[in-house]
Order: C-alpha cells, then sequence, then structure tokens
C-alpha cells in the first residue's frame, strides 16, 4: 500500500533541542508536499464561523443539550480509534481496535510509517493468478494456483454488514471481495470484478490442479454486489454508489486528498484541477460481466447485457479530447489507457469500429519514447498532464500497461511500421 514518512524515530534523537529543530525543519519541508488539495475560501470562513460563533454558543445551556445528542449520534458511527479513546480509554470498542493497529501503523528503519489499508493481498494475487493463466503453463504452477484460489476464496465477504445498512450508510457487500483480506470487509467494485475473473479463469482449469471452485451461488452473489455499484451514468465508483451532492467536496477538511467526500465515478469540475474519473473500476467490471456471462449466459442477461452496455458508453463519454483516460489508482495515463481499452474491448468493440480505441491508441503511441518503452511520472497525478520521467527513462510497468493494451486492441497487427 502507500507508506508515507512521519517522522524520525524519537528514539534516535539525542536532545531535546535538536528534535525540536528536526521536527520544524520536517514539518515545514512536507507541510508544501502533502498540501495537495488547498482547501477554498468557504472553508476559511465555514471553520472561522464555528469556532467564533457556534462553538460558544453550543457551550451553553441550552446549546449544549442539542451539542450532546448531536456527539452521541456521532459517536455511533465512529470508526476511528483516537475519537473511541478520547470518549473512554477503557470502553470495549476502543479495545477492539488495538489488535488492528500492526495493520496500518509500525515503525520502521528510517521511521514511522502508515498506511490506510492492511495490505493488497487480494488485488496483488487476482493479478498474478490472471498472469499465470494467460501463459497457458497453469498445471506446471499448479501448486502455486491452488493457493492462490484457496486464498481468493477465503476472501470472499460472505455476509451484509449486521445491523440496519441505511442506519450505517453501508452498501451490500455480501459476495464481494475487498482490496486486502477478508477481515478488511469493505468490498470494492474493482476488487470484486477483478476476483472474480481470477474465478472464473480458475474454474476451467482441472480441479486435481486447482482444486474446487467457488460456488454457484456465491458467484451469483460477486455478480449482484457488480450490478448493484452502477451508477445512473453507467460508471462505477468504489466502495458505494454516488448518493450526495457533490457540492459537498466543498468542505473537504483533508489537504492532503481530493475527491473523497462522496465516491462518485468521474469527474465534477466544481474546483479547478479536479479529476475523478474511475475508468479503472468501470473497465473491471466489464470485463468481469462479460467472462461470466459466456459460462452462464442466462443468469441475469438482460440485466447484465444492459449494465456492459452502459459502462461501455460512460468509458468513451470520459476519454479526453487527446484520447487519454486519467488513472486515480495507478500512474497515470498508460494505466488508464490500459483500462479504458480493455473495457471497451470486452464490451465488443474493436480498433475497426471504435473511434474512441483508435484514439486511445494514437495517443498511447505518441507517448512511446525513443527508447521503445514508456516512462510515466507520478507528477502526471497531481498535475493531470502526462509527465515523462527525468531522463525519459522507460520503466516496465508503463511500458507493460501500454504494450497490453495495444496487442489486446490489436494495433499490432495494423502497424507495419513496427513502433511496438
Amino acid at each position: 500500500m502507500y507508506c508515507t514518512f512521519v517522522g524520525n524515530n524519537l528514539v534516535t534523537w539525542r536532545s531535546k533541542k535538536q528534535s525540536v529543530m528536526a521536527r520544524s525543519s520536517a514539518e515545514a519541508e512536507f507541510r508544501v508536499e502533502d498540501l495537495y488539495y488547498p482547501h477554498p475560501l468557504v472553508q476559511d470562513i465555514l471553520w472561522a464561523s464555528l469556532h467564533n460563533v457556534i462553538e460558544p454558543i453550543l457551550g451553553h445551556w441550552p446549546g449544549n443539550k442539542l451539542r450532546e445528542k448531536a456527539l452521541c449520534t456521532v459517536m455511533q458511527h465512529v470508526l476511528n480509534m483516537l475519537c473511541c479513546w478520547i470518549e473512554d480509554p477503557n470502553s470495549e470498542a476502543f479495545k477492539l481496535h488495538i489488535p488492528r493497529i500492526i495493520d496500518y501503523l509500525w515503525i520502521a528503519e528510517d521511521g514511522m510509517k502508515m498506511q490506510g489499508c492492511n495490505g493488497s493481498q487480494l488485488w496483488d494475487t487476482c493479478f498474478a493468478v490472471q498472469a499465470f493463466i494467460s501463459t497457458n503453463l497453469g498445471e506446471e504452477y499448479g501448486l502455486t494456483l491452488r493457493k492462490a484460489h484457496q486464498f481468493i476464496k477465503n476472501s470472499q465477504v460472505l455476509e451484509d454488514c449486521p445491523g440496519d445498512l441505511k442506519f450505517w450508510y453501508r452498501h451490500i457487500s455480501k459476495g464481494g471481495w475487498p482490496f486486502s483480506t477478508a477481515d478488511n470487509g469493505w468490498t470494492t467494485s474493482d476488487c470484486t470484478a477483478e476476483a472474480l475473473k481470477a474465478v472464473l479463469l480458475l474454474s476451467k482449469l482441472l480441479l486435481e490442479t486447482v482444486g474446487e471452485p467457488l460456488d454457484m451461488g456465491q458467484l451469483f452473489d460477486a455478480v449482484n454486489v457488480i450490478l448493484s455499484l452502477q451508477n445512473e451514468d453507467g460508471g462505477f465508483a468504489t466502495y458505494e454508489l454516488t448518493r450526495s451532492y457533490r457540492w459537498v467536496e466543498l468542505i473537504n477538511p483533508a489537504e492532503t486528498f481530493g475527491d473523497i467526500v462522496i465516491d462518485y465515478p468521474k469527474s465534477y469540475m466544481l474546483l479547478p484541477g479536479w479529476h475523478c474519473r474511475y475508468v479503472e473500476c468501470t473497465s473491471s467490471a466489464i470485463q468481469a460481466l462479460t467472462s461470466f456471462k459466456k459460462l452462464y449466459p442466462e443468469h441475469r442477461r438482460h440485466e447484465i447485457e444492459n449494465c456492459i452496455s452502459k459502462a461501455a458508453m460512460f468509458i468513451e463519454d470520459i476519454q479526453a479530447p487527446d484520447g487519454s483516460w486519467y488513472g486515480s489508482w495507478g500512474v497515470c495515463f498508460t494505466y488508464g489507457g490500459w483500462f479504458g481499452i480493455k473495457g471497451l474491448i470486452a464490451a465488443g468493440n474493436t480498433y475497426n469500429n471504435c473511434p474512441c480505441i483508435r484514439k486511445a491508441c494514437d495517443y498511447l503511441l505518441s507517448k512511446e519514447l525513443a527508447s521503445g518503452g514508456w516512462g510515466e511520472s507520478y507528477l502526471s497525478c497531481p498535475n493531470k498532464v502526462y509527465t515523462n520521467l527525468p531522463g525519459d527513462k522507460p520503466h516496465n510497468c508503463n511500458t507493460a500497461w501500454a504494450m497490453l493494451a495495444l496487442i489486446d486492441a490489436g494495433q499490432v497487427k495494423l502497424d507495419t511500421s513496427g513502433a511496438i
């Protein structure tokens, strides 16, 4: 996952004076880097009003009665360990957090590290399985695939979140897969789709090689989750449907993250520089449903076909005029291009009949380096402009994504110049 440098280990600091100086210097250095999305003026006005006007009112009777009720409601929904500790250090809620601290917070050799999830195990395993099987050497790696198959099956979420889903603001999760392990519990559209693709591929191999396939009912549950996550515009977000208004992003207090207050599948140009287009989630959903339809053609056939059609139109709609797609979960335009092309092809389009695929191929070819590879800098993500790595160095990942996209599009058969 994404590890963040927090600061030097306290044990290594030799004196209080040195530690204060080092800390101030580190904070000043990283404060600028961490200011990814400066908050708008409306937040300055809002927070100042709350602090100087509303806070004094709520601190005295009768406002404190309303405040007490509001805080009780907030604490019923809280997931933050620090809030539970402030409320009651001896509470059961706080104690339940403690065993999971090491999942996301630890001391490394160069300081404290943190991550937003307990890993990426399921995601990595699914792509590894797909890679193994694509070589047609599955039987030679039977033991590896058997263990991976079992892990994927064990990682599927088998029940919805307990209680009233509407009250807890939760989407259905039965049948889905999370980013990491079943303990994570938060299913996502693309992880569910990639896991479904993997288990469907494994089901085509011999039982003696990869073990028992996933139960049919669990496959149907996975399809149900995917179908339930499609928004009205045809796109897929990550954890849930888009169910609020885009203006609430104006009160996003996180200066290190943008486009996080609601889960929405495409860009809303409410603030300068916003660019949130989940071509990846939508593409994965198309690919998974297409694979499923080939093996179970009669199961919810009309719903699946309609879903695929709408999702493909969404991918075409969010393509930039230059033929690119912005990748939100990888670096960046090569990653988005790979998913965009794969999704459109899975939906039944081809290089010959789809202008979007041709534009996407032309875009990727325009970014090929003189060395023959592709090398895209992480700066493409914040700047929203394709940026090469320093020195125009190629990178294996960007090159692989571009090559996979161009090969799947059939561009190599059409280009006689030997560009790829």
